[in-house]
């Protein structure tokens, strides 16, 4: 890297260099990682939100300085969990991060801008990953627990502990009592440093402590896991409890057999496919690089829609250059 050069790394795990950083959101594989964060001093280098700051110390990432923006650079919000943003460089090149364009609960939906290249997240980036709209999720939910309830039965809802168990508290806070597991109420109460209002609940360990679970019915929110895990089946056997599983995999009928789950709902705090078509035009870029999940479904699709795209597969590190005094700028090896 020459001094006339600044190179941007796009969510990477590890780094080799002193360069600037740029952190979409805390979900763990898109933070970097404990050892290079040791091992570097990154001090002015990381740009990211704040809410992803404080989440990352709860994981462990500790990281204290960190820039909003650096020169030419936006955020651009991404909807995917609390925090979560895009990096718009000069107006000109999006890379989006994990996004949602679908409002939830209390997450809105975002302003996709108009790029000259965009890199776009690919995770649901086949024909078949089509979301039911949600309020007809929540209202089947609903009817669901109210079934349960009328027959004592407690319900556990799983998704995962950052992002999509918030808006679970959100949507079913109200069936009471309100229990969580531990480190879900760790997050939870992140959110609600920020603003986000979410129903008061009780931690699982306190519950269990204080025979709580013997009151049926009840509704836990817990981390998704297979329900032959140790504590889910243990809440089975021992209170009759049903599992309900909430994932954009579960489109697929095999995916609630593979989780042993009692009931799934296709729901993802990712576009699905019609929804990354839209940010496509939304963008109207002249270049797309797709990455992540099936990104090389989703760039032969929009190549057959007449767009210029390509897959950004695994090329290791240094992904954008910018070049000083110039506004031309260009992706090279990705590690997205």
């Amino acid at each position: 890297m020459t001094s006339g050069e600044t190179k941007i790394y796009l969510d990477p795990r590890n780094l080799s260099s002193e360069n600037f950083v740029f952190i979409s959101h805390a979900h763990s594989d898109h933070l970097v990682s404990k050892s290079s964060l040791k091992k570097l001093n990154l001090k002015k280098k990381i740009m990211c939100s704040q809410e992803t700051i404080a989440i990352a110390n709860i994981r462990g990432h500790v990281f204290d300085t960190f820039e909003d923006c650096h020169g030419n650079f936006k955020f651009i919000d991404t909807g995917h969990i609390l925090g979560s943003r895009g990096l718009l460089i000069e107006d000109k090149i999006l890379y989006t991060g994990d996004l949602s364009i679908r409002e939830r609960a209390f997450i809105s939906k975002p302003i996709i801008p108009k790029v000259e290249t965009l890199i776009i997240e690919s995770t649901f980036g086949k024909r078949e990953y089509i979301f039911p709209p949600l309020n007809r999720v929540i209202h089947e939910v609903n009817s669901l627990i109210s079934s349960m309830y009328d027959r004592g039965v407690p319900v556990i809802l799983m998704g995962y502990s950052l992002g999509k168990a918030q808006i679970l508290t959100s949507l079913f806070g109200s069936w009471k009592p309100l229990i969580v597991h531990d480190e879900i109420l760790k997050f939870n109460q992140v959110y609600r440093k920020f603003g986000i209002n979410l129903e008061e609940e009780l931690p699982l360990t306190f519950a269990m402590e204080k025979g709580i679970l013997n009151k049926k019915p009840w509704i836990l929110i817990h981390p998704l896991v297979n329900s032959n895990h140790v504590i889910i089946n243990m809440l089975k056997k021992k209170y009759g409890a049903i599992t309900i599983g909430f994932s954009g995999w579960g489109v697929k009928k095999n995916y609630k057999y593979m989780m042993n789950l009692d009931h799934v709902f296709p729901f993802s705090d990712h576009c699905d496919f019609k929804e990354l078509l839209e940010v496509v035009t939304k963008c109207k870029p002249n270049k797309i690089y797709t990455f992540h999940g099936f990104e090389v479904e989703f760039a032969r699709e929009l190549v057959n829609m007449g767009y210029d795209a390509e897959p950004a597969i695994h090329r290791n590190q240094y992904p954008i250059q910018k070049v000083k005094n110039s506004s031309k700028i260009e992706l090279m090896d990705t590690y997205l």
